[in-house]
C-alpha cells in the first residue's frame, strides 16, 4: 500500500492499535526545559518512578533564564531561580542529559534538540512545549505534549495518541530574495487561517522546499502550531544528511551506514493519499508582517491593513476590530508608516546562525534608529559561539543591538523581562498575542532581515530597501 512520509514513521513506532482507533506510540526522544520539565520530573519522583532509558531524555535550561552577560541562577522572572535550581537537582538524580547554564551546549530546546543530533530523521519526539514541531524539519514527528504525558512518556517511552488526519502543502517555483522561510509560513497561514491545519499533520513538500536548507525548514515547521497542526514534517535529503553528520549526538560508523539507508526511505510513495491538499506559488509570497493579534492577521509589508468587510461572520469581525484596537491600527493603515520602539531577532523560530547572517547583512554599515531598543538573543551557546567566530555580534553591536546570552528571552511574558507597555515591537518570534512580549506591548511577526530592516529605519520597513546587493 503506498504511504505517506508519516505513515511510515507512524507505523514503524506503532506499539500497539486500540478499538477506539488511537495508538501506543513508541517515542524515541524526550526534551524538557526548566519551566515545564520540572514538573514533570518531580511527578515522576514523587510517584517513586524514574525514567525508562535516561539516555535519551534531555533537559536545557531556555525559558526562565536571563539572557543577560554574566548572568547565574538569579532570574527577573518570579519564581524563576527555584525553577532553576529545582530542575538541576531533579534531572541530576534522574541521570538524564542536563544543558546547564554555562554548558556550551546549552539553548533553546528545539534548536539544540537538532545541532546536537538528538532529533534524528524517523525519530518521534516529544518535549512539553508547542514549538517541537520545529523538529519536522530533519524529518522527524515531534510535537508538543503536556506534563503529565511527558512524566508518561519517560516511564514508559510510550504515549497513546489518535493518528491525525495529514495535509500536504506543495510550494512551487523559487523565493524571490529576502523572501524566507518565515514568510512561506506567515503567508500560509494568513491564506488559511489560524486553524486551517487542525486536526492535521503537515506534510511541506515542493521544490521551494528542497530549495530551502535545513534551518529554513526548521522555522518552517516551527510554525505548523500556529496552524493549529499537530505537527510539520519535511521529508529528509542529503541536505539533512549534510547537517546531521558528525552531530555529537548523531549515529557514527557502521551506526550512520544503516540511519542514512533508513533515511532515505522516508518519503512519501507517489501514488499516497493525502486527506487535504494546498498548492501555493512562491511568486505570490513577499516579504510579510503581522498587523494584529493572530499569525493569520499577516500582509505584505508593503500592504496595508485589510477593512473589516473580508470577515466572515459577526464573530470574526469583532475579533478583528480588537485586534486593530490593540494593534492602534485601522482599515487601510499601510504597514510601512507605522514606527517602531523596539525589534527582537531570537525565538526557537528565527534566532539559528543562517538568521543572524541574513540580519547582519543589512546591518552592516547601519545603525539602529534613535529611540529603537534593539535586541537579538541567539538560540542556542553553539549559535552565539559560532556568531562571534564570524564577527556577527560586532556587527550587531555597531548597529546598536544589544548582544545576549541564549535562551527564549522576550519571545513571551511571564512576569519577567518585557518591552515597555504601548511599544510597537517588531519582531522574529512566532506569536503575536496580546501581551505576548510584555503588558500592553504590540507585536509585529516577521523574519530577521525585516526586523533588522525596521529597527534601521525606526518603522516597518521592506528588506528589499535596504538590500546591500
Amino acid at each position: 500500500m503506498q504511504q505517506t512520509l508519516f505513515d511510515k514513521i507512524w507505523n514503524d513506532h506503532a506499539a500497539q492499535s486500540f478499538d477506539d482507533g488511537s495508538s501506543l506510540i513508541y517515542i524515541d526522544r524526550i526534551f524538557l526545559h526548566e519551566r515545564t520539565g520540572s514538573i514533570a520530573l518531580s511527578s515522576l519522583q514523587d510517584a517513586g518512578r524514574t525514567p525508562k532509558n535516561p539516555r535519551h531524555v534531555f533537559c536545557t535550561m531556555d525559558h526562565i533564564v536571563d539572557t543577560f552577560p554574566g548572568r547565574g541562577d538569579d532570574t527577573s522572572m518570579p519564581g524563576g531561580t527555584e525553577f532553576i535550581q529545582t530542575t538541576r537537582k531533579l534531572a541530576l538524580s534522574a541521570g538524564i542529559t542536563l544543558f546547564d547554564l554555562g554548558d556550551p551546549r546549552q539553548g533553546i530546546s528545539h534548536v539544540v534538540s537538532s545541532e546536537q543530533g538528538i532529533a534524528l530523521p524517523g525519530c518521534t519526539v516529544v518535549c512539553p512545549d508547542s514549538h517541537t514541531c520545529t523538529l519536522g524539519g530533519i524529518g522527524a514527528i515531534a510535537t508538543g505534549i503536556g506534563s503529565s504525558d511527558c512524566e508518561h512518556a519517560m516511564a514508559t517511552e510510550t504515549l497513546r495518541f489518535f493518528k491525525p488526519r495529514q495535509m500536504r502543502v506543495t510550494f512551487t517555483g523559487h523565493l524571490h530574495r529576502w523572501v524566507t522561510a518565515k514568510d512561506m509560513i506567515l503567508h500560509l497561514i494568513a491564506a488559511y487561517s489560524a486553524a486551517g491545519g487542525s486536526g492535521f499533520a503537515i506534510e511541506f513538500a515542493g521544490p521551494a522546499i528542497r530549495a530551502l536548507e535545513v534551518e529554513g525548514r526548521l522555522t518552517l515547521c516551527n510554525m505548523a502550531v500556529e496552524f493549529s497542526a499537530f505537527t510539520g514534517i519535511i521529508a529528509p535529503d542529503e541536505k539533512v544528511t549534510r547537517y546531521l553528520q558528525n552531530r555529537p549526538y548523531a549515529p557514527s560508523g557502521q551506526c550512520w551506514d544503516s540511519a542514512t539507508a533508513y533515511w532515505s526511505t522516508l518519503y512519501s510513495d507517489d501514488e499516497a493519499a493525502f486527506d487535504r491538499e494546498i498548492i501555493i506559488d512562491c511568486a505570490d509570497i513577499a516579504p510579510t508582517v503581522t498587523w494584529g493579534t493572530s499569525p493569520q492577521h499577516a500582509i505584505a509589508v508593503n500592504g496595508s491593513v485589510p477593512g473589516l468587510d473580508i470577515a466572515q461572520g459577526p464573530e470574526l469581525r469583532e475579533s478583528m476590530q480588537r485586534s486593530m484596537n490593540y494593534m492602534d491600527v485601522e482599515p487601510g493603515s499601510v504597514l510601512q508608516n507605522l514606527t517602531v520602539q523596539a525589534a527582537f531577532i531570537g525565538s526557537c523560530t528565527n534566532s539559528r546562525l543562517s538568521d543572524l547572517r541574513a540580519a547582519a547583512e543589512i546591518l552592516r554599515g547601519r545603525r539602529v534608529a534613535p529611540g529603537v531598543r534593539a535586541i537579538c538573543v541567539p538560540g542556542s551557546s553553539q549559535v552565539k559561539q559560532s556568531a562571534e567566530k564570524e564577527n556577527l555580534h560586532r556587527v550587531f553591536i555597531d548597529a546598536g543591538f544589544e548582544w545576549r546570552e541564549s535562551g527564549c528571552s522576550m519571545c513571551f511574558y511571564a512576569g519577567g523581562e518585557g518591552f515597555a507597555p504601548g511599544d510597537r515591537v517588531i519582531t522574529s518570534t512566532n506569536r503575536n498575542f496580546e501581551g505576548r512580549q510584555g503588558p500592553a506591548t504590540r507585536s509585529h511577526l516577521a523574519s530577521p532581515a525585516t526586523v533588522a530592516a525596521s529597527a534601521i529605519m525606526g518603522r516597518i520597513t521592506d528588506p528589499r530597501k535596504l538590500d546591500p546587493a
